[in-house]
């Protein structure tokens, strides 16, 4: 075999993996939200979405703690290795939720060991983010091709998304009191089972190392990513779109169960309708990833997130001023098949946003990591330390949503994110620094 299919074969290999752990990311931290309906109704929590949020704020938080950290670790201990240590994390973090969820542990127990969980789980996917991003893009060249790989990739990630809302939904049904973890148990046996799984096909597949943009110990930085303007905008811009991302549905779940007056008005099996709904949020996400795929390779990064944010702008703002007496019907998982549910007309505007927000990360994190050279590697530790932003912006949205506010207001967070992700795309991406050596 000549080295050319070598290395062809290397790139396959690899490029699967990335795209598995892709899938693997979504599915744990969308755990956060749905587990999120179950702690909102235990009663030492009292019915507080802000509260309920803090398994999904505990999970962004690890990137706040590890972003940096990772991205050193990539350096030093290469893909592979820092992929390897993330699903073994990941695993630990999974059996922790677990065990919130045994009789010997009630009260506040059970909630800050949850927490304890859903901080170590999200210190996993930080490591999984920091290596699955920058190796696509290296691996595909960067530019456009590097973009297609990454949304590519996000089909998987969006697919895995669509799924675990809905199959938290199933399982939980109607929220009531007396609703515990443990109700919860299969998704996280099942998840557990794929970190193990995830962790043997890594230790036994070869996985090539990108040439591109390849460091080591002994390379010298002369400067730092945070020298080069076009990435510190994008790393705001990473701040605001995860925020963005787990808002909308996050918060859209909370809002179709709450049956009180500040809800959207469901009664039976409304827990199950909200993780439909969540569910369908990610399926368009799922939906616009492929579409996105298809046309990366034609369409630049910049003009993608031009269109996306302003089509969003007007999805937000038609939600929050639409009363949630204007219904739609929209079909709805039932655990035996699908049938229409009535919900409000705002949420299935908001529910659009997934085709939006869809292509938003790849789009910032090439347009913000092109021309870095050497710094890819350090800029996607700064990455994934700024992903903290979809714990911290869910988090005031739901403040904003316990408030006199409610709901719909609390929708002005990405709303005025999207804005700023247009500026980006405008203006604040070009690079202008190009006198900085990146070799």
């Amino acid at each position: 075999m000549s080295k050319t299919q070598t290395k062809s074969n290397g790139s396959i290999i690899a490029i699967v993996t990335m795209m598995f752990l892709y899938a693997m990311i979504a599915f744990v931290t969308n755990l956060a939200a749905p587990i999120g309906v179950v702690m909102k109704n235990d009663p030492e929590v009292g019915g507080s979405n802000a509260l309920a949020m803090l398994g999904n704020l505990m999970n962004f938080l690890a990137y706040l703690v590890m972003g940096i950290p990772a991205g050193k670790m990539l350096v030093k201990a290469g893909y592979k290795k820092t992929a390897m240590i993330g699903v073994g994390l990941g695993l630990i973090g999974v059996m922790v939720q677990f065990i919130s969820g045994l009789e010997a542990f009630e009260g506040y127990s059970d909630n800050v060991i949850y927490l304890l969980g859903a901080f170590i789980s999200g210190v996993s996917v930080c490591l999984l983010n920091t290596v699955v991003n920058p190796m696509l893009n290296l691996i595909g060249g960067g530019g456009n091709r590097g973009n297609q790989l990454n949304m590519i990739g996000g089909t998987f990630n969006s697919l895995a998304a669509t799924l675990t809302p809905m199959l938290v939904g199933s399982l939980i049904g109607q929220v009531t009191k007396e609703t515990d973890f443990a109700d919860i148990n299969l998704v996280l046996y099942i998840a557990m089972a794929v970190f193990a799984l995830a962790f043997i096909v890594l230790a036994l597949v070869p996985i090539r190392e990108p040439e591109l943009g390849k460091v080591t110990a002994d390379t010298k930085f002369e400067h730092s990513p945070w020298a080069f303007r076009h990435f510190v905008l994008g790393a705001i811009g990473i701040f605001i779109y995860v925020g963005i991302e787990v808002g909308i549905p996050g918060t859209l779940n909370f809002y179709i169960s709450d049956t009180t007056d500040k809800g959207a008005g469901l009664l039976a099996n409304a827990a199950l309708i909200g993780g439909f709904v969540a569910g369908t949020y990610w399926l368009l996400m799922l939906a616009g990833r492929i579409i996105g795929s298809a046309i990366a390779s034609k369409v630049s990064s910049k003009t993608m997130t031009m269109v996306v944010t302003v089509v969003g702008v007007l999805l937000i703002l038609g939600a929050m001023f639409s009363d949630k007496t204007n219904t739609v019907s929209m079909p709805v998982f039932t655990g035996t098949g699908f049938e229409m549910a009535t919900v409000p007309l705002s949420a299935m505007l908001l529910v659009l946003c997934g085709l939006c927000t869809s292509v938003m990360w790849t789009s910032i994190f090439n347009m913000a990591t092109e021309g870095l050279g050497k710094y890819t590697a350090a800029a996607s530790g700064i990455f994934m330390m700024m992903v903290v932003g979809g714990g911290v912006l869910p988090f005031v949205q739901n403040l904003i949503a316990d408030s006199s506010a409610g709901y719909m207001i609390s929708y002005i967070v990405p709303l005025l994110g999207l804005v700023y992700l247009f500026y980006y795309a405008v203006a604040g991406c070009k690079n202008v620094n190009t006198d900085i050596p990146i070799k």
